[in-house]
């Protein structure tokens, strides 16, 4: 007969001294206090607070100190080698304009793709985190259940659990292997088998997750890379750009100048387009050049030294792919909540996300304007204007010819429009608008109906 110990065990804790002790066995008690922790613990917290205290750094704790310096070690080696290999690529580069907008392009796409993992990635765990809350809460409220059932198969089955379970794994295995041995007495198997299907559960739970989050943390650290890779292009492109563009400094500043002058955004395109050097030989490049019409050649977007419009923006309807990963919140034509409509599409997004052009054309304004926060302003010719605005960053200049799919722009991590901060100030928005002739005009019909139908450069 394996010698007992008293323990005072109070299922109900907030009433402690209320209610009778309860003699039950020693390794039970502990049984009921490991699968109590396992709500607010993970595994390996829950393995070092079963452990006794150790006065002196433990040889496990000295080994894990060591793993993290050498990961922090190979990271930051990692990340040389990547600034050694885009130093390579970007010199390899060299003066090819085409080559850098094909990276430029290709990078982005792969960008936005890693973004869309992470964000289904994310929505699939949420649930499932939810669930598993759910299910350690239920286990926790029963832990005098637990404890009983636990102590019966001890005092009846041919093998004993063991003395401490920390992990909903333990527990499962102890139920199955009793309830194989016959050792549940019959007023107890329903219970037991609802314990057993609730740890099952649990078990799986905890797998799934531990699946997903490996993979989350393979796309975030892709992400990082990919993103590293992306400022480095943009910078050279910037950089090739500026040196083109000698007063393109000059040109920023009297752009900032002259948009304070007006009030609204037909106002801001007249005048860029009329007032300001770059802007207006870009729309008069727009003017006269203009863009191929009738059926699009989808070919001719693969052209990556192109300096016009591939296809005409008017013969484009259902080819755009959205500027941002996001979902649509406001609609064109809906109410803007403030006594009239909406002019354009928002989309929510995530914070940091990558901003790419839905199409060709000449960057007309680039920079804050009124409340927009940050403001990019697209001459796609044929009377076209594309308007995206709530970026925290753009890194584009005007006067820039951009290709679809080209990186222009980064979320922050709030929303900068002020006619939705009110709404959704705790998430980036984006704010999209198509205008032909100063007239705002429906998006939608250009929109793609699905991945496979976008244009991409």
């Amino acid at each position: 007969m394996r010698p007992t110990r008293t323990i005072h065990s109070y299922p109900d804790t907030g009433r402690r001294g209320l209610l009778c002790p309860v003699r039950i066995p020693l390794s039970i008690a502990l049984l009921s206090a490991g699968l109590a922790g396992i709500q607010s613990l993970p595994a390996a917290a829950q393995v070092a607070a079963a452990a006794p205290q150790a006065t002196a750094v433990s040889p496990d704790a000295i080994k894990q100190r060591e793993q993290e310096l050498e990961a922090t070690r190979a990271q930051q080696k990692s990340a040389a080698e990547l600034q050694a290999m885009l130093k390579a690529d970007i010199a390899a580069i060299g003066q090819d304009r085409s080559k850098l907008n094909a990276q430029l392009i290709d990078i982005a796409a792969q960008v936005r793709g890693v973004e869309t993992r992470i964000d289904d990635a994310e929505a699939r765990l949420r649930p499932l985190d939810s669930r598993e809350q759910q299910i350690r809460g239920s286990l926790d409220s029963r832990r005098s259940e637990i404890v009983e059932v636990l102590a019966a198969l001890q005092r009846a089955g041919r093998r004993t659990p063991p003395a401490l379970l920390v992990r909903p794994e333990d527990a499962l295995q102890s139920l199955r292997t009793a309830m194989l041995l016959g050792s549940v007495v019959p007023e107890l198997r329903g219970r037991a088998e609802k314990l057993a299907g609730d740890l099952t559960e649990l078990v799986t739970l905890r797998k799934t997750i531990a699946a997903e989050r490996d993979r989350l943390a393979i796309d975030r650290d892709k992400l990082k890379n990919d993103q590293t890779k992306l400022a480095a292009l943009v910078d050279e492109r910037q950089r090739k750009q500026s040196a083109i563009e000698k007063d393109m400094e000059a040109e920023g500043a009297r752009a900032i100048a002259l948009s304070r002058q007006v009030d609204s955004l037909q106002g801001l395109i007249g005048k860029m387009e009329q007032d300001l050097k770059s802007a207006a030989k870009a729309a008069a490049t727009a003017s006269l050049q203009g863009a191929p019409a009738g059926k699009p050649n989808l070919g001719a977007l693969k052209d990556p030294a192109r300096l016009s419009p591939a296809v005409a923006f008017a013969s484009a309807k259902g080819l755009f792919a959205l500027p941002v990963n996001g979902t649509k919140i406001r609609e064109f034509g809906g109410s803007d909540g403030a006594g009239g409509v909406e002019k354009g599409i928002s989309l929510a997004t995530r914070a940091g996300a990558q901003v790419t052009t839905p199409c060709d054309g000449w960057v007309v304004y680039a920079g804050p304007f009124r409340s927009y926060g940050q403001l990019l302003i697209l001459n796609a010719g044929g009377g076209y204007h594309v308007l995206i605005a709530g970026m925290e960053r753009i890194s584009v200049n005007i006067g820039q010819f951009v290709l679809t799919g080209e990186p222009v722009a980064t979320m922050g991590t709030r929303s900068q429009v002020a006619s939705i901060l009110a709404t959704n100030a705790s998430q980036p928005v984006l704010y999209v608008e198509f205008r032909k002739d100063g007239t705002p005009i429906d998006p939608g019909p250009w929109w793609a109906a699905s991945e496979g139908e976008k244009v991409r450069g």
